[in-house]
This record gives C-alpha cells, structure tokens and sequence, in this order.
C-alpha cells in the first residue's frame, strides 16, 4: 500500500524555482525580433486630447512607430467580462490617472521610453472630475461613461452602473428594542504583486499568440477571438505562473493593445509595466457602507438594512460582479428574519477596480462587524456571545436558498479560545473579534487530463494558474493517492490553451475544489481502464476488484495500479489516459446566477496595545480560524491563511492610495504607498484550521485563501475600540487617525 499524500505536507511544486529566482516569470521570456512598448500617459485624470503629434517619437532611431486611437478601428474596439466599456486606448478623453494616450514601440526598452517622452500631446483638462461616491451621485455629476455605450440601462443618465437588489421578510414589520445605524468607508488598496503585469503577443500567421500574467487565460482568449474576430483555435494564450495576482490579473488590461500592435508590426511586442504603472491600472473598489439593524434586548438580530456604494473607477472590469455577489451576503453569517440590501456599482475618475481577495467582503465585513460590535456596547452584551447567539447552525437556512455548510460555532469558540478571550488585560489594551462569510463559486467548469506513463510516473494537465496558491502541489497530491505513484513523479502541467483543456477561471479559492475534482475524476476514469485490463490480465471479475490508495484489491492478492498497467501493456509499453470534468450549472432562479459551491467561513480574533501619545497601534497576538472541510496540505493552508491576514492587517493598518484635488494618485510605489513589513507584524500569529470533511471536494474540502482577510479590519478595529475608547468608522487606522480620535475624544470630554 502506499503512503498517503494527501493530509501532509510534500515539497511544493515550484516552490524551488520562485524562491531561488530560477522560475521563469513572463519578464523574463524573450521572444526574437522582439519590440518593446512603453505607454504615454497623461499627469491628470480627465482630459480632452485634441491631438496627438507622434512624428518627432517615430524619427527617433530604434522606434518603430506610435499607436494611438487613431490607428484603431472605428468605432473604438471595447472589451470587458461584464460590460464592452473598456476601449484599447484612450479614445478622445482620459478618464483616470495612468490611462494611456499611446504606445510607442521600439527595438529596445531605452529607445521606446525616450520616444514616449517625445510623443507630444495637445489636451484640455477638463473640471467636475468624479473622485467620490457623493459626487458621483449629485444630480448635476458630469458622467464619466458615454450614455450611448450604456444600451437601454436605466441607469444611463446617471454615474450608476447598476443596483442590486436583495433581501427577505419585512424590515419595517419588524420589534426592536434597539436599533443601530451607522457609516463606514474602506479606502482603495492597491494588489501590490511583487510581479508587475505583463503582456506580449506575435503573430503567427493566420492567428496570434499572447503572454500574459492573467489569471484566467481562457477568459482572454475568448475576448481576444471576439475582439480579432477569429476563431478560438487561431488564438493561443501562454499564461506562465503568475508571481502574485491576488484577483488583479484576472480580467484582461492590455493584451487587446499589444495584440493590435503585433498585427501592425507583423512580428512580437512586449509591454511590462513598472510597480508605478501598475498602481495607476488595478486596484480594489473602495465603499462607502451605511448600515442599520435591530436587536431584542436579549440581543438576537431582528432585521438587518444596509445600502453600499462600491466606486469602481472609469471602467466596470469585473465589478459589478463584486458588488453583486458580495451585497448579496452583506448580512453575513447570520439568523435574521428580514435583511433589505441595496448595492450600487458606481463609477468615478479613478483607476478602475477589479477582484481582489475576498471580493467585496472586506468592506462589508468591516461595517456590519463594527455595527454588531456597538450593539453588543449598548445592550451590555458580550461580544462574543452577540455573535454565538445569531450565528446560523450546520444545515440552517441563513440567506434565501443557501444553508450553513458547516459547523460555524467551533470555528469562534476556537478563535476566542487562542485569543484568550475574557482574560484580564493591561491598561491600553484590547481585544476584538469578528466573523466573516465569502461565497465560493456559484458556477464552474473545469476539465482535466491526466496521464498515467509506462515508467509508472504521471503528468496532470490542467487550466487553472498557480500564482503562489499550491495547486501545483494539491493537484500532485490528489494524482498521486488515486494512483499511487510517488508526488515527485508527476509534472502538473498549466497555463497554455494549445496545451491544457478549458478550466473557467482561477478565483472564489475554487481551485481545489472544482479543478481538484476534475483531476480526481481523470485518476477514476485511469483506474476504471487498469481495472479492466486487469481484469482480463488476472481472469479476475471486473466487479470484484476494488481500489483503494493507488492499489488494485483483488480476491487473493492486492497489485498496484501502476504494477497492473505495466504488465498489461507489455510489452508495446505506451500509457492511460483518464479525462475529468467538474461542472456547477447555472441556475437562472438564485439572484446570483447558482448557490455556493462551499463557503469560506473565518473567525479572526486580535489583541492590540495602542500607544496613547502617538496613536501607534502595536499588534500583540493575531489570530484566524478558518472551516476547510479537510487541509489537503495543512502547510500550505496555513501560508494562505498567515498570507491573507497580512494583505488584511495591511488595509486595515495603512494601506490607501492618496488623490489630490485633481484626482492625481500622490503615493505611488512602494515608497510612498506604505504595506506591512517585517516590522510590523504581529507579535504572536495563530492560524488553525477547522476539519470536518464536509465540504464538497475531494476528500471534503473546501476553497481556502481568503477567509483570513474578510474580517481583519473590525476585529483590529474592537481591539483598538476597547483599549482606547474611541470609535473609528474609516479605514486605515493609521496612527494619525487613532490620534486624531482620541485628541477629539479628550475634547469632548
């Protein structure tokens, strides 16, 4: 029998290569006769161009030519995964800080960045820009977007993109001995990958191959098929492991543009964006969350009313989905008879939004959370009791047409029991906690290839991208129980659609989940061919041979599968091949589209000491308890987890970008845009895992990655609260804001 890979901890896949600087990232694929590109921005956000004059730029030794809107077809060539509203480039205003004007390309790096210096353009900087929720809902806001690319919207008059709609029962019908409103802000974070994203695309004959950072290369080459108008088999996307993605190369940026300029060049290009330029094309909405509820005295949650403003930026990405999907379970993990949501998309002169780890759950965590908080504050209530009161049981009915998957309560009980909640604490300190609850994939398709060689190793081909997550690794360990072949004898091969069969997309932490039951399924159907060979090879009933742990069970003797494949196709030699499918319908009834395939359920607990001269926030213990269903790779879960609450800590702590009056993003980089350090870590950090094999995975797990994030900032935020008192309803908690609301504090007193 061999040992099981599944449930430890093997080598990781890759693991060598990212940190020896020995894996190749697309920065480092050099294509031949390769031009490069560097875009000509503008130093404000909205602009009328009158002209552009590339001519001193084109003469300039080693410069190809320039692109602008001009070279384009007419109209203007638009994509997006929800909405065609992004054009290839600026065409005929700017509507965001960093949005290109044009594209020089040139035989080197040197020469295009000086012809983009050279590029000269004549433009108008237009007032009554839309930086803020506020203004972008005024009656008299100038739209951002054309109301002629909005269709028959009913919201095309207006900077609203769209507004959901959710809910069930009567707020108003229902008895309340408190209510509590209140408004919060989460600011605009930006992914911050250590890898810049990066495009090429060359021509090949007929067709076009693009590279490209995305997460989601199949999503890319549909847009780029429709976009060419060519068929999907003329179009191939390398997708080379991303070096972090976070959610922000999900959606395509500039493969339309680079595409466009290979076909006019007739050979490669190749855009890399610096950290700067990435900072200025994709980041995560910011919100602005109003929120009332009602309680009995006791405490249980009567209704819930929350209305978010998501401010998306020029263009709607993926978005609007966020809005959606995470409006839709803005009540969070709770009992409520009666919950009225309303989530507005709405767009601004900003850099437009995208997914980012925990899909709009942060910012409304980080509301209802504090708002329970202040409730459990006013009853006199524990705040931790609040929460075990209202919680949903396993298999209780919580939103409309999804249950409770899992035993939320021993995930809290556990949070506060590693914080130490209820011990006395010194003077300045405070603890806080908080729940949070993220949907996973409310639909999906994945399909998997695996190979089974004569050698008794195996390759595992699949579509998803591993950009730092494991799944490499889980993919191995799941081939590797199913077939018994030892996880260092297998190759996980992704990211080429020439080469690797469809998978939708990599996010919602689904990965494991749906890919992983496609692999799985693959290793079934090579079993279901080995245990006919040897059947016939042994005179054995097919019907009587079981399998367990890559083993063939036979009446009198137990074989390998790989043992039972050699003898078999001796002595030709050759291979099994097993295909795997994982499919979650589309369900035109459920306001989403589908239920939850599983839910990332997490209890984030902190201990905070405030310095109250300076308002430094010093993070004493951290601590996050996550339902998985069941680890694959404990090691790997608790890097997600340790990984997800450091990018929490980082949003909740400091991280916002900075605009001036002119809608100009002033801390740019990683000097000016500060994230969590070393230094700022926390004293003590606490991951665990909750496992009860009762997700929907192989083996039953569930997605895992973000759950450590959805509620770090009202956690933090309660620890802050009980050790100094004050209230703090927008994020970041930097120490100028603590200071500034204990001073504000003092003086009222």
């Amino acid at each position: 029998m061999s040992a099981q890979s599944v449930g430890s901890s093997p080598r990781r896949g890759g693991g060598y290569g990212r940190v020896t600087g020995h894996q190749e990232y697309l920065a480092d694929i050099k294509l031949p006769d390769m031009l490069h590109v560097k875009l000509v921005t503008l130093d404000v956000a909205r602009a009328r161009i009158n002209s552009i004059d590339v001519s001193e730029a084109e003469s300039l030794p080693g410069v190809a030519f320039v692109m602008t809107a001009a070279d384009l077809p007419d109209p203007m060539p638009r994509f997006g995964p929800q909405f065609q509203d992004r054009p290839v480039i600026a065409d005929g205003e700017t509507k965001y800080h960093g949005e290109p004007v044009a594209a020089v390309a040139a035989e080197t790096k040197d020469a295009a960045e000086e012809g983009a210096r050279r590029v000269k353009v004549d433009y108008e900087k237009l007032e009554g820009g839309i930086f803020n929720v506020t203004d972008a809902l005024a009656p008299d806001a100038v739209l951002v977007q054309d109301p002629s690319l909005r269709g028959d919207s009913p919201f095309a008059q207006t900077n609203v993109i769209d507004e959901k709609r959710f809910g069930w029962g009567d707020i108003e019908a229902q008895e309340s001995d408190l209510v509590v409103e209140d408004n919060f802000q989460f600011p605009m974070v930006t992914h911050f990958a250590i890898e810049p994203h990066g495009f090429m695309a060359a021509p090949t004959g007929d067709g076009i191959e693009i590279w490209s950072t995305i997460q989601h290369p199949y999503l890319l080459q549909k847009i780029m098929a429709k976009m060419l108008q060519l068929p999907l088999s003329k179009v191939r996307v390398h997708a080379p492991d991303p070096g972090g993605g976070f959610g922000g190369k999900q959606i395509p940026k500039f493969e339309p543009l680079v595409a466009f300029m290979a076909l006019r060049a007739g050979r490669p290009v190749r855009l890399v964006l610096t950290l700067d330029e990435t900072f200025q094309q994709v980041r995560r909405s910011s919100a602005e969350i109003r929120i009332r509820a009602g309680f009995t005295s006791e405490g249980a949650l009567t209704f819930m009313d929350v209305e978010t403003n998501f401010l998306v930026g020029a263009y709607v990405d993926i978005a609007d989905r966020v809005v959606s999907k995470s409006s839709y379970a803005a009540a969070g993990p709770y009992r409520i008879p009666a919950v009225k949501i309303i989530g507005r998309t709405i767009v601004s002169h900003t850099t437009p939004s995208t997914a980012f780890r925990g899909f709009g759950i942060p910012q409304i965590g980080w509301a209802r959370e504090s708002l329970i908080d202040e409730a459990a504050l006013q009853l006199g209530m524990d705040r931790l009791e609040i929460r075990l009161l209202n919680l949903a049981r396993y298999k209780e009915a919580f939103i409309p047409m999804e249950e409770a998957d899992g035993d939320w309560e021993q995930t809290v009980r556990t949070a506060a029991k590693r914080i130490g909640w209820g011990d006395p604490l010194p003077p300045n300190r405070g603890r806080g906690i908080a729940v949070g609850l993220k949907s996973g994939p409310t639909t999906g398709l994945s399909y998997s290839t695996v190979r089974l060689l004569y050698d008794g190793s195996a390759m595992v081909y699949a579509g998803t991208s591993d950009m730092g997550q494991g799944a490499r690794t889980i993919f191995a360990q799941i081939a590797s129980d199913e077939l018994g072949v030892p996880v260092e004898q297998i190759s996980v091969v992704m990211g080429d659609t020439a080469v690797v069969p469809y998978d939708q997309q990599t996010s919602a932490s689904r990965s494991s989940v749906l890919m992983g039951t496609a692999v799985q399924r693959a290793c079934f159907d090579i079993q279901g061919k080995v245990r006919a060979m040897a059947a016939e090879l042994y005179g054995v009933d097919e019907a009587a041979i079981k399998i367990d742990s890559g083993n063939l069970l036979l009446p009198d003797r137990d074989v390998a599968i790989v043992d039972a494949m050699q003898q078999a196709l001796a002595p030709l030699g050759g291979e099994v091949i097993g295909n795997g499918e994982m499919r979650k319908q589309k369900d035109p009834n459920h306001p989403l589209g589908g239920t939850a395939a599983f839910f990332e359920f997490n209890c984030t607990a902190s201990e905070v000491e405030v310095d109250m001269e300076t308002g430094h926030v010093t993070l004493v213990k951290h601590v996050t308890v996550g339902d998985v269903g069941r680890s694959l790779n404990p090691q790997q879960v608790t890097a997600q987890d340790d990984g997800a609450a450091i990018q929490g800590l980082g949003h909740t702590l400091m991280e916002h970008y900075i605009f001036d009056d002119e809608g100009r993003i002033r801390n740019i980089g990683a000097i000016d845009y500060r994230i969590l350090t070393s230094m700022d870590l926390p004293l003590e950090m606490h991951s665990e895992s909750i496992e009860n094999a009762d997700g929907p995975g192989p083996y039953g797990i569930k997605g895992v990655s973000e759950g450590s994030l959805l509620v770090t900032a009202p956690a933090v935020a309660a620890a802050v609260r009980e050790a100094t008192g004050v209230l703090i309803r927008d994020l970041p908690l930097t120490p100028q804001r603590v200071w500034e609301a204990l001073q504000e504090a003092k003086d009222g007193s």
